[in-house]
């Protein structure tokens, strides 16, 4: 048996990664990684850090022409600003919106390109790193275990039942993936979380901040560097 595992050199994606090489071997697993417009490589370079580590098969895909309508403030033609608080903070402003973050439908754009690579490597699963703090609110809603569920139907059902989709995080928060993360010996210090692309990151967006929580609940220093 094969995994496709996304890839988005990120925290999550990145314990994904070591728990499909622990099941299936390096060689029967491979990695994607999509550029959707952001507004660095950063991602995009942490990914290839980590497949190169775990040995990995290492497939790009740019899909940035699809979001090119969107007013994402992650995205490289917004001129939002990305907002420097918790995600918390950030929903009280929402009115139940997702946050200004949310790529719109982006995980589902993700997992039907990787259900389309994937079978045609051979694959029979999908892992993706979404977990519940992402879902919470409303914030991230292709994070939830609703949005997963009902994916995962039409990747089984349209792959003509050779397809199906792993979230092992979907209902763990993301201390709780870092405590995973570190049984496995996840190389961290390669993983980029961070929404802006300076040298260091930047410790303040919503994902910076969520981060530094989950190392510090488990009573662990990051072993990246932030710039705050």
């Amino acid at each position: 048996m094969k995994a496709l595992v996304l890839v988005s050199g990120g925290l999550d994606s990145t314990t994904c990664l070591a728990l499909a090489v622990k099941e299936y071997g390096h060689e029967n697993v491979v990695g994607l990684s999509i550029f959707y417009g952001q507004r660095h490589d950063k991602e995009i370079k942490a990914a290839d850090a980590v497949c190169e580590y775990y040995k990995v098969e290492h497939i790009t895909l740019d899909l940035s022409t699809m979001f090119q309508f969107s007013d994402c403030t992650l995205l490289q033609h917004s001129d939002g600003e990305i907002p420097e608080e918790s995600y918390d903070k950030q929903l009280e402003k929402t009115n139940g919106k997702p946050v200004s973050t949310y790529v719109p439908f982006r995980n589902g754009l993700f997992l039907s390109s990787a259900a389309a690579i994937a079978l045609s490597k051979g694959c029979s699963k999908i892992y993706y790193g979404a977990h519940a703090d992402d879902a919470a609110g409303n914030a991230y809603p292709d994070c939830s275990s609703d949005f997963n569920n009902a994916m995962n139907t039409a990747i089984y059902e349209g792959s003509g039942k050779q397809l199906s989709i792993e979230a092992p995080f979907i209902n763990k928060n993301k201390a709780g993936v870092v405590k995973l993360g570190m049984e496995l010996g996840v190389p961290y210090e390669l993983t980029w979380s961070c929404y802006e692309g300076h040298d260091k990151a930047c410790g303040k967006c919503g994902t910076c901040i969520d981060r530094i929580a989950a190392f510090e609940l488990n009573g662990i220093k990051d072993p990246i560097e932030y710039e705050n």
